[in-house]
C-alpha cells in the first residue's frame, strides 16, 4: 500500500508556471564583470538557444515534478506485524568473581560457562520484557541496560569473563546498582511496571559498601522483587577454588524473603535449568500484542533521478554560454 506523508506539497506543482506568467523578468542592476558576449546572450541571439528552449523547458518541468514527488515523501506500507510488549522489567545480576572458574557442575565447563548457557536461553525466552544485565565481583557494573533487544543482552552475557569485575563478591552493591537502574528507567519512561532482579552467585558477600540485608530492605521499599540463585556443587572443591562452603545460603534466603522473591539452589546444569524454568512460571512473560506496519521510503528514487537529470542542464548551459 502506497502512503503519502505530505500530500499538500502537491500544491507547489504549478508554482513555476505561475511565477513565470505573473512575475516580470528580473532586470540587471549593474554589471560586476564585463563579458563581451553578455548582450548577445541576453538578447537570445546565441544559435542554440531557440533550438534548445523547448527541450530545456520540458527537462526543467520534469526535474521540478520529481522534486515535488520526493517532497511529498511517498512510502510503501507493508503488512501489519505483531509486536509483543509488557510492562515487566527484569535485571540479571551474575557473579563473575574468581570462584566462578570452578569446574564442578558440568564436566570441563566452569560455573560461569554453565550460567552463560542456561541463563542465555532464559533471556531469549523473555519476549516482550525489558531485560538488563549486571556483572559483579568486587564491584558491580551495568553490562547491558534495560532493553527489548534480547539477542544483544545474551551476547553480552556470553562475552562475560571471570574476574572482569574483581575477584571478590559484592552482593549488596549489586542489588544497590539494580535499584538505581530500575529507578532511573522509571523516571525516564514515566511508567511503572513489574520489576524483578535475578541474582546468581556462588559465594558470600565479602566486598562492597552496602550490606546485603540493608540492600534487600531498600529493594523491598522500591518494589523490586529478587530471586536469588546459589550455584555450585554440594561437594567442597579440593583445590580451594570455591565450593558449597563458600555459599552463604542464609543471606540469599533473607534477601529473597525480604523482597517477596524465592531462593533456589542449583548444583548442576539440570538443576539450573529447572530453576530458570521455575522463574519463567513465577514471572510469566504475558506479552500483549501491538501492531505496526513497516515502512519503506521511496523519496530517494525521484530525488536521485532529479539530480541525475540536472547534469544535462549544466552541460547545455555551458554550451549556450
Amino acid at each position: 500500500m502506497i502512503h503519502i506523508e505530505w500530500p499538500w506539497m502537491l500544491l507547489f506543482l504549478p508554482l513555476p508556471w505561475l511565477l513565470g506568467r505573473w512575475l516580470p523578468p528580473a532586470q540587471p542592476h549593474g554589471v560586476a564583470l564585463f563579458l563581451p558576449f553578455a548582450d548577445t546572450v541576453a538578447a537570445g541571439s546565441t544559435p542554440d538557444t531557440h533550438h534548445m528552449s523547448r527541450p530545456r523547458k520540458l527537462l526543467f518541468a520534469l526535474i521540478w515534478l520529481l522534486l515535488v514527488l520526493a517532497a511529498i515523501r511517498p512510502q510503501w506500507l507493508g503488512d501489519p506485524e505483531a509486536v509483543s510488549t509488557t510492562g515487566r522489567r527484569l535485571l540479571l545480576a551474575v557473579d563473575v568473581s574468581g570462584s566462578m572458574s570452578t569446574q564442578d557442575m558440568a564436566g570441563n565447563a566452569n560455573r560461569l560457562q554453565v550460567v552463560q548457557k542456561v541463563a542465555g536461553d532464559f533471556i531469549r525466552r523473555r519476549h516482550g520484557d525489558q531485560v538488563g544485565l549486571i556483572l559483579f565481583g568486587t564491584q558491580p557494573y551495568l553490562q547491558a541496560p534495560l532493553t527489548t533487544d534480547l539477542n544483544t543482552v545474551g551476547q553480552f552475557l556470553d562475552e562475560a569473563m571471570i574476574g572482569v569485575a574483581g575477584t571478590q563478591t559484592a552482593i549488596g552493591d549489586a542489588i544497590g546498582l539494580a535499584i538505581k537502574r530500575l529507578r532511573d528507567a522509571t523516571n525516564v519512561s514515566g511508567r511503572k511496571g513489574e520489576t524483578v532482579l535475578i541474582l546468581l552467585t556462588d559465594g558470600s558477600n565479602d566486598a562492597g559498601a552496602m550490606p546485603p540485608d540493608e540492600a534487600a530492605k531498600m529493594a523491598a521499599a522500591a518494589g523490586l522483587r529478587i530471586y536469588t540463585i546459589g550455584v555450585g556443587s554440594d561437594q567442597t572443591d579440593p583445590f580451594g577454588m570455591g565450593g558449597a562452603n563458600d555459599l552463604d545460603e542464609d543471606t540469599l534466603k533473607l534477601i529473597a524473603k525480604t523482597t517477596g522473591g524465592e531462593y533456589f539452589r542449583a548444583t548442576d546444569v539440570e538443576n539450573l535449568q529447572q530453576v530458570y524454568t521455575r522463574i519463567d512460571r513465577l514471572e510469566p512473560s504475558d506479552a500483549r500484542q501491538q501492531w505496526y506496519r513497516p515502512r519503506d521510503e521511496w523519496f530517494p528514487w525521484p530525488l536521485g533521478l532529479a539530480l541525475l537529470l540536472s547534469l544535462p542542464v549544466v552541460m547545455w548551459r555551458r554550451r549556450w554560454t
